[in-house]
């Protein structure tokens, strides 16, 4: 039960100091890589507000989309989320920023994309780019800014950012005969030169020429789908997170030895989850990938590594940063948090003794006393229960709320304060 939500996305700072990471439950954190990947912030979650993309913008700006159709700003001293602007498309399904951090454009249910100006203290909306059928479910803008290309149902389309005009669509199902299920595009990219990566749920990772229309490679990586990528900044390798929690890296190598032609090659799956890769990210040093499992995986780039030591190890995040169980020594009960409820237990007790380690029979079994349910779409962000057991304290990011516990024979009455 006591779990974190699972990783729904992640986005690297373009600077790579700092990862911020979204989690299903709407919870966004956010980990210094400087400071031994410490996990610096948390803003809690809330009801209304699911996250399917996060991007940084304006050098330290982050900014957060959603099913809920809104673009929200996190406040990154006040750890709150700031007055979402709604995107006008329905649910927005994708969100990026562009190279200079200025624009931010998003993929909407209603099959449009969209660009924000991010200015001072907000984001304005600019305008409407070509509007084609189909939800757009990811984004990627090329790094000259010029066009972005857009990943749907069956196609994606490459747009050209100043007249906002489709100016290829591919079909990426063409070459299967009588291709009978729909081929979703989960993650896409496009690179400097011109090459489109898809990621799709066929379980292919393809590079396409998009001047030509053309596929240039295709990589079966997975026998389920491939539901995410991420690219490195000199664009010479790629992350991919599948639904069998495996995840891959494609390097561009020459195919002979100083030659100049260059292929792409996968290494062998890294299996660290036990659930779907929704999310993965590349740093200079690292790829990082986030699953449902709840899990955020750090695998070092061996070779980018300078000395080997604590960088070089592998970091695998499964537990929860923060205290999720308080204790009242004294009146033996344990409080645990969920994101909206609270559980008051009473711990069992033995009668018998012995060693460290030993298991003893109970005389009586732990008792859940009392469920505390908190008001409002806001999550709890922190609890605690006093050493003596008589009083209870949870906080939102808005407010504390405090409650007096009575004991009577056996049951437990909650008193609000």
């Amino acid at each position: 039960g006591l779990v974190p939500a699972g990783v729904r996305c992640l986005a690297c700072h373009p600077r790579g100091a700092r990862l911020a990471l979204a989690r299903t439950d709407g919870t966004v954190e956010v980990y210094n890589f400087a400071a031994n990947y410490f996990q610096e912030r948390v803003i809690p979650g809330h009801e209304a507000r699911s996250v399917e993309s996060l991007c940084w913008a304006a050098g330290d700006r982050l900014f957060g989309a959603g099913l809920g159709g809104d673009i929200t700003e996190y406040d990154l001293s006040r750890l709150s989320a700031a007055r979402g602007v709604d995107g006008g498309g329905g649910p927005i399904w994708s969100m990026a920023a562009n190279g200079t951090g200025t624009q931010l454009a998003i993929g909407c249910e209603d099959g449009s994309v969209k660009i924000f100006q991010v200015v001072p203290g907000g984001i304005q909306f600019e305008r409407n780019l070509d509007r084609r059928k189909g939800r757009v479910l990811c984004l990627s803008w090329h790094p000259s800014d010029t066009h972005i290309v857009a990943g749907s149902i069956d196609f994606f389309r490459v747009i050209d950012v100043a007249s906002g005009q489709t100016v290829q669509r591919i079909m990426v199902n063409h070459h299967v005969e009588k291709a009978k299920r729909e081929c979703v595009v989960w993650a896409i990219a496009l690179l400097s030169r011109g090459t489109v990566v898809s990621a799709d749920s066929f379980g292919r990772v393809q590079f396409w020429d998009w001047e030509q229309g053309t596929l240039a490679e295709s990589h079966t990586v997975s026998t389920s789908a491939a539901l995410s990528l991420a690219v490195s900044e000199k664009e010479d390798s790629i992350v991919v997170g599948t639904s069998t929690g495996a995840t891959y890296q494609l390097q561009l190598l020459p195919v002979k030895l100083g030659g100049q032609e260059k292929r792409w090659v996968r290494t062998k799956p890294f299996q660290y989850h036990s659930h779907d890769v929704r999310a993965v990210a590349h740093s200079p040093t690292a790829l990082i990938s986030g699953g449902l499992d709840a899990q955020l995986v750090i695998r070092p780039l061996m070779e980018k590594i300078q000395k080997k030591g604590y960088d070089a190890a592998l970091r695998k995040f499964t537990f929860p940063h923060r205290r999720l169980v308080s204790c009242a020594r004294k009146a033996r009960l344990l409080l645990f948090q969920f994101s909206q409820h609270l559980e008051l237990w009473r711990l069992g007790s033995t009668e018998e003794t012995g060693k460290d380690g030993e298991v003893l029979p109970l005389c009586r079994m732990p008792e859940h006393l009392v469920q505390l349910k908190s008001k409002g779409p806001e999550h709890i962000y922190c609890s605690c229960v006093s050493p003596c057991g008589t009083w209870v304290g949870y906080s939102t990011a808005s407010r504390f709320q405090l409650y007096r516990v009575r004991c009577d024979g056996d049951g437990v009455s909650l008193r609000k304060v």
